[in-house]
């Protein structure tokens, strides 16, 4: 029984970012160390970033990544890491994973297969490397193998796949299966979407199987570069079996897990398959050797299972809690912002981003603890609850007054965000303001659920009256033009102008402290155009524009009745819950609600799917949509179906001017990363046109 200790380390890193992404390697490697590991997987580019972009191109930063590898070197005595860098050669660049082995570098495996699609762009900056091709990379005085290479070090035979290496149906793995590898490293950035985790570890569990190795996997952790979020999730398997599984969505920097794996074992299970038959040609130069002494290591327990959320019921809505919740994490620390300001409206929506804030703070605590939590955001100088310095007085006289307020009149069965840590909801507090901001078309129901969210999670609530600003627009407007406005004529305008008026306030607050005015609109609105340019639209981030409205609806009543586990329930929700959806922008009189202005929420979604994920023109569309919702009639079906296809040409313009968003899954309508449509196009005319001539037929 030979054992072996792998390692490996998910990593919260940013683009460019080099003393930072140097730090966390750094420190992996000594956690590693002290661990007794011998071989560690760290992420794929962790040196410079995954998401670095067109920068990649840049000698400058091509330089500096290896710079930081030079510098990270030394730190590798005693024990065996692969560093992910963009290597250039012959006037190529190439994704590399270098593989050092105490404190010297072997060589590096360039990556065959390149993430091209969805809303991976590696072939505009990589080339792939071709099959068992190997090169001479000449840096300085120094010559280094470079290419579809492998490594024996010290008599264990290592080899890699590249994070889309392991996707693809022709993956490297077979081949170093017939080389005699032992173990496969995979330096991994594979971006969250929901039910990818599972796709992972089949490919994981599956790979250690049919090539009788072991597997480890480590991806990277957070949201990295803005809009992307990684969910970690380190894997180790041999031999078609888990032995060792890491969290997801930390909110550290990293997290190492390790294992022991039997090298002898898994040469013994391809000596005894029948299907095993080894490349018996002499050693090619594919073969870099380095010299190690690894440790005798005693057997440990195996424990290898996934959090209790993970494999429940609600798994769909605990990811995306936790998803969502990183992301904003990290992209308020990373872009040295000081909290969160949203404009609340009692709704869905605005309920929805509050909730999710709230919870990244509760997670964050009971994660890091209250202190690690805090150093995270020192730059926020509202960060320590007992100095407001950072603030201005008038915010901070709030935020102190509410506080006091709040611990008095809240109960603690509010919700989970006052149950498990006062700390945690005091600086809820610090980090989001929430405004409900009326008109004279606003409604006692909306502000009042808007303050028993706000309050629930312990944020601080204001509230602007900006009737006044609107019946200026509207009479400034009028005078001009010589002639009221009314209802009957000037609908969209009355109404859009009530949701412009509430910009500037919340633009204003988020300014005073450098704050993140946040985006409430989601997928369905996207899709559609139903949001108002520069007034709901407004802001810095839209955490929800990857999601589908009645997915966000379900979630709502999940959160109000159940809640995250390890949080709870938060029963003030089901002031939201129990409204049906409105912009409340018309007369009080006119009872609008989204689902009557458009159609009910779970069929445009229906609709979307077909149209734009599953590329189906208007007829096709429609003879879908009318098998799965017969309960409604023909003709009512055409006028959604074609409403549906027209708004979504006419509103192109307004999803290239959202503000970044999340990608949760393979729905995405982002023109930036995902989905891309003309601006101006025939709008389907023609189609369109022969969908009236197929249900006049019917």
């Amino acid at each position: 029984m030979q054992l072996l200790k792998v390692g490996a380390a998910v990593l919260n890193q940013t683009p460019l970012a080099w003393e930072s992404n140097k730090a966390h390697i750094l420190a992996a490697i000594e956690a590693a160390r002290r661990e007794r590991v011998s071989v560690l997987c760290l992420p794929e580019l962790c040196i410079s970033g995954y998401g670095c972009e067109d920068a990649f191109l840049s000698p400058a930063v091509q330089r500096t990544a290896w710079e930081m590898l030079e510098a990270i070197v030394p730190s590798t005595a005693g024990i065996v890491v692969s560093l992910g860098l963009p290597v250039p050669h012959n006037s190529a660049l190439y994704n590399t994973a270098a593989l050092v082995a105490d404190g010297k570098i072997l060589g590096f495996t360039a990556k065959r297969f390149l993430a091209g699609d969805g809303i991976h762009y590696e072939p505009r900056w990589f080339k792939p490397w071709p099959i068992g091709r190997r090169a001479d990379l000449a840096i300085g005085k120094r010559s280094y193998p470079l290419g579809d290479i492998y490594f024996d070090v010290g008599g264990i035979k290592i080899g890699f796949e590249i994070c889309e290496d392991a996707w693809v149906a022709n993956r490297p793995g077979g081949e170093l299966a017939l080389r005699g590898v032992d173990v496969i490293l995979n330096p991994s950035a594979s971006h969250f979407a929901f039910g990818k985790a599972e796709v992972r570890h089949r490919f994981v569990l599956e790979g250690s199987r049919a090539f009788g190795v072991s597997y480890v996997y480590a991806n990277l952790l957070g949201n990295e570069a803005g809009r992307i979020v990684y969910d970690g999730g380190a894997h180790i398997a041999s031999l078609g079996q888990l032995v060792a599984l890491g969290p997801r969505f930390s909110f550290a920097d990293f997290r190492l897990t390790t294992a022991l794996v039997d090298v002898d074992a898994t040469r013994l299970s391809r000596i005894r398959s029948g299907s095993y038959l080894p490349e018996l040609l002499p050693e090619t130069d594919l073969c870099i050797r380095g010299e190690f002494d690894y440790p005798t290591q005693e057997p440990e327990a195996v424990a290898a299972r996934p959090a209790a959320w993970e494999t429940g019921q609600y798994a769909k809505e605990e990811e995306f809690t936790r998803a969502i919740a990183l992301g904003l994490f990290d992209y308020m620390r990373k872009s040295r912002s000081r909290g969160f300001v949203v404009s609340i409206s009692g709704g869905a929506d605005s309920a929805a981003v509050c909730c999710l804030i709230a919870t990244l703070v509760r997670l964050g605590i009971d994660e890091l603890g209250r202190d690690e939590f805090l150093a995270k955001i020192s730059h926020v100088p509202q960060a320590a609850v007992e100095n407001r310095r950072g603030l201005s007085p008038f915010v901070a006289g709030t935020i102190a007054s509410m506080v006091a307020e709040q611990k008095g009149t809240v109960p603690l069965s509010a919700g989970g965000f006052r149950t498990g840590s006062e700390s945690a909801a005091e600086l809820v507090a610090e980090l989001l303001t929430c405004v409900y901001q009326s008109t004279r078309n606003s409604s006692e129901t909306t502000r009042s659920a808007a303050r028993q969210v706000a309050e629930a999670i312990g944020a601080t609530f204001l509230e602007f009256d900006v009737d006044g600003l609107v019946r200026d627009y509207v009479e400034m407007v009028s005078r001009a033009i010589g002639r009221p406005l009314s209802w009957t004529t000037d609908d969209l305008a009355l109404q859009n102008i009530q949701a412009r008026a509430r910009a500037p306030g919340v633009w204003m607050l988020a300014n005073l402290n450098n704050a993140l005015l946040v985006s409430t609109s989601n997928r369905s609105e996207a899709a559609v155009g139903y949001a108002t340019m520069d007034g709901d639209t407004s802001g810095g981030i839209s955490p929800i524009a990857g999601i589908d409205k009645a997915f966000l609806r379900r979630w709502l009543r999940w959160f109000e009745e159940r809640g995250p586990e390890g949080i709870g329930p938060l029963p003030a929700l089901g002031a939201v819950n129990r409204q049906a959806p409105t912009a409340e922008l018309r007369p009080a009189e006119a009872a609008q609600t989204d689902e009557a202005d458009l159609m009910p929420y779970e069929l445009l979604d229906a609709i979307e799917r077909a149209a734009i994920r599953d590329k189906l023109g208007p007829l096709e569309v429609f003879k879908r949509i009318r098998a799965e919702f017969p309960q409604y009639a023909i003709e009512q079906l055409h006028v959604w179906v074609d409403r549906f296809f027209r708004l979504w040409c006419r509103n192109q313009w307004k999803r290239e001017r959202y503000a970044p968003s999340f990608h949760v899954d393979d729905e995405n309508l982002d023109p930036k990363t995902w989905c891309r449509f003309p601006i101006l196009s025939g709008g389907f005319d023609y189609e369109l046109t022969q969908l009236q001539k197929y249900v006049q037929g019917l």
